[in-house]
């Protein structure tokens, strides 16, 4: 007899809502969906093997990690009976695995609207590129073996990496030398191609546009060249999104290509039509042009770029760099609903032993796409995309 099931990711091609400008993995749009398939339980025994499972956040924090904790959480403990493991700051709580604790319903019980991870979360830590210090050298070493034996003396059964390519990626290699892996993809810029949305992302918008929103106040009481410098270290869906939100009049992203020249000529067309300040929004990761290479002081680029404005229009500029407080604060709902699904679909992902993948947000349903051909695939913010097109249109301006 014939019992058991499992997820089954199937691609379909066609095309997928315009509402962001995404790239399948293999440069063609790619629909994913859940399908049941009957298998042989001595052919796939990942249920009956489960007993406890360990949780990790990776990379930089983002409003919703929490929430994914407590999804997930509940849904092993209450769907499954499953013990869960809090593994602290990354993988570094399986480098030192008397850190890891016991995650229970009433661990996770009011974290919900929390920022941040309670788990900690680390940049570094790296267990194949382990890095430290002997005898006052640097000291690189693979400790993968380590990381699994800890994992195995933990009891943990499978793990679920919530984190960024980064993290995705190391848990990818860990996969490959057997750990029983599922992925939750995380970054508050929304770059990653394998997923329509990430969480964070909707939350930091609403903190971009609200920033926005305040210094347009500031800006025209005193006739002022205002720039805002935000996150997005190689796509520019923050900047792009968050400044039509807020209103802004030219966004610089790392997608396309600018001079200061352009920036300086609008901000002086705008004077000509008697609108006497301007709201510049800037991607962390532009492209510098050459005339900006060239007096570069490794500050923030925002401030280079408000500085050369300042040089060439002779306006008075001020520059505001948003930094980590995109990362921060309590989660919008969009984003807690979000991230529950992702919890309770990465536990669902184990439970039917689909290992090896990463539970995404395709065409409004949560599907599992291969970790492998997900990690090293950037979304970028197509130059003649929709969104770019809706800016365009509305007077906004991209310094070229």
């Amino acid at each position: 007899m014939i019992t058991g099931s499992r997820f089954v990711a199937v691609a379909n091609r066609g095309t997928l809502s315009p509402n962001h400008s995404r790239q399948a993995i293999n440069g063609e749009p790619t629909e994913l969906r859940f399908i049941r398939t009957r298998t042989h339980p001595n052919l796939d025994s990942s249920m009956s093997d489960i007993r406890c499972i360990g949780i990790a956040t990776g990379g930089g924090d983002a409003p919703g990690l929490n929430a994914v904790i407590r999804a997930a959480t509940k849904a092993a403990i209450l769907k499954h009976n499953w013990k869960v493991i809090g593994i602290p700051d990354g993988f570094d709580g399986l480098i030192w695995p008397e850190k890891s604790f016991k995650l229970t319903l009433d661990r996770v019980s009011g974290i919900l609207p929390r920022g941040g991870t309670i788990l900690g979360t680390t940049n570094r830590g790296n267990p194949f590129n382990y890095k430290t210090e002997e005898n006052g050298q640097e000291v690189v070493r693979d400790i993968s073996d380590q990381v699994i034996a800890n994992a195995r003396q933990l009891g943990i059964d499978a793990i679920i990496t919530i984190g960024g390519d980064g993290s995705q990626k190391i848990g990818y290699e860990l996969c490959q030398k057997g750990v029983k892996i599922v992925g939750v993809p995380k970054t508050i810029d929304n770059d990653l191609s394998a997923t329509e949305v990430t969480f964070g992302f909707d939350t930091a918008l609403h903190t971009v546009t609200d920033a926005i929103d305040k210094i347009h106040t500031t800006a025209a009481s005193h006739h002022r060249v205002m720039v805002v410098e935000v996150m997005g270290r190689d796509c520019g869906w923050i900047a792009l999104e968050g400044g039509i939100a807020g209103g802004a009049h030219i966004i610089l992203i790392p997608e396309i290509p600018f001079t200061i020249q352009k920036v300086c000529d609008f901000i002086a067309q705008r004077e000509k039509e008697g609108k006497r300040f301007t709201i510049v929004v800037v991607a962390e990761g532009i492209k510098l042009p050459p005339e900006l290479k060239q007096i570069a002081h490794g500050g923030a680029v925002g401030q280079l770029v408000g500085e050369a404005i300042s040089l060439i229009s002779h306006k008075e500029v001020r520059v505001s760099v948003l930094g980590h407080i995109q990362r921060g604060g309590s989660p919008s709902p969009y984003d807690r609903v979000l991230a529950t699904r992702f919890g309770v679909a990465a536990v669902d992902l184990i439970a039917e032993g689909g290992f090896g993948k990463m539970v995404a947000l395709r065409a409004g349903s949560i599907v599992a796409v291969d970790v492998a051909r997900a990690i090293g695939h950037l979304k970028a913010v197509q130059p003649d995309g929709e969104l770019v097109r809706t800016a365009r249109a509305v007077g906004i301006g991209f310094g070229n």
